[in-house]
């Protein structure tokens, strides 16, 4: 035997089990995001109870990592960037086909099963959909189920293709910056998110008399909470549990609830979201 093979043995046990303790150490953190909907401030304080809540029951450090735009919510859990991610029902479906499937929805909220969006104008010249031909219309985000996809699907259905029969079409970025541009002239009407503009409304951030909504879509399901497929199965069903456990009768749940705009979570599948994929496919969003 060579007089190194004692040392070698050592040094690969050593590395074996610096190895062992990266991927522990790695273990110890949560890293969350959310696809970047409304401004980076809202997002960080709708997120701080539920963390601090996650914290407890999954028994690690949880951190929010904020990304600049919804393609790098996508990229972020597919690369290993962050482990789960606040999707909306398209970022959901892009990932899981960049992905090749390794994406699973865990839990959506009870209101995510018929999501909306609605369509708000200041003008009173428009008061249906057919109304906005030749009129200037703002989406939120382009990666955006209820900002654009849906608004762009539902406007298909209704013969009217956006880039041909508007003026111009614009792109803000985030819901609430819809309704900014909107109330401030920028364009004649904008499409979003049905729980923001409530919001809005209820926070008085609106004026509901002068920016109004002229249609409401049907609903369709929408955002979720996703993790990579080969997260461990007990960390996955410690999330999904916690999640399931909030419960409105209490005070404490009550305030994480209010601030994700749910009466409760549920469990969700990949299945659920075939129509937003089927709607993807057809307004040349998603191609095959």
């Amino acid at each position: 035997m060579s007089i190194f093979s004692p040392v070698k043995s050592l040094l690969s046990a050593a590395l074996a089990a610096s190895v062992l303790l990266g991927a522990a150490q790695a273990q110890t953190v949560l890293r969350v995001s959310a696809i970047p909907d409304e401004a980076p401030t809202e997002l960080q304080r709708k997120f701080k109870p539920l963390g601090e809540y996650l914290e407890r029951k999954v028994g690690m450090r949880v951190e929010f990592t904020p990304v600049t735009d919804y393609a790098a919510s996508v990229e972020a859990l597919i690369n290993r960037k962050v482990d789960m991610v606040w999707f909306g029902g398209f970022t959901f479906v892009q990932a899981k086909e960049r992905s090749k499937n390794q994406i699973t929805p865990l839990v959506q909220r009870a209101e995510d099963e018929k999501f909306k969006s609605v369509f708000i104008t200041t003008s009173k010249d428009i008061n249906k959909l057919d109304d906005l031909r030749g009129k200037t219309l703002s989406f939120g985000s382009e990666s955006s189920t209820s900002g654009h996809l849906m608004p762009r699907a539902y406007l298909l259905a209704a013969k009217i293709d956006p880039d041909a029969d508007l003026k111009r079409i614009a792109f803000s970025g985030a819901h609430d910056a819809t309704v900014a541009a909107v109330a401030g002239g920028k364009v004649d009407a904008g499409a979003l998110n049905i729980s923001v503009w409530e919001k809005l409304v209820a926070e008085k951030k609106v004026n509901p008399a002068v920016v109004r909504v002229f249609y409401t879509t049907p609903g369709y399901y929408d955002y979720n909470w996703s993790v990579r497929s080969d997260m461990p199965a007990e960390l996955r069903k410690k999330i999904s549990d916690a999640f399931l456990a909030l419960d409105p009768s209490r005070p404490e749940d009550k305030v994480i609830l209010d601030l994700q705009r749910a009466s409760k979570f549920i469990p969700t599948k990949a299945e659920n979201y075939a129509t937003i994929e089927a709607a993807a496919h057809n307004a040349g969003l998603l191609k095959k």
